[in-house]
């Protein structure tokens, strides 16, 4: 299962993007979305999503 952005609560600050190993996060329409296709929760490089773990909105959830 892929994780994504709750585009309402997104800051729009970037954290996410420079974390994602699997270049999944990108910017589009004022906020940043997740590539359900790329997204791997970063299975195989961290334990945990990288993605939850630097936003400062939490807005990071499993899809």
């Amino acid at each position: 299962m892929a994780y994504k952005i709750k585009a309402s609560d997104c800051t729009a600050c970037g954290a996410c993007e420079a974390e994602c190993p699997n270049i999944a996060i990108s910017f589009k329409k004022g906020t940043y979305v997740i590539d359900p296709v790329k997204c791997t929760e970063c299975q195989g490089h961290f334990d945990a999503p990288q993605c939850a773990a630097v936003c400062p909105a939490d807005c990071c959830v499993p899809a």
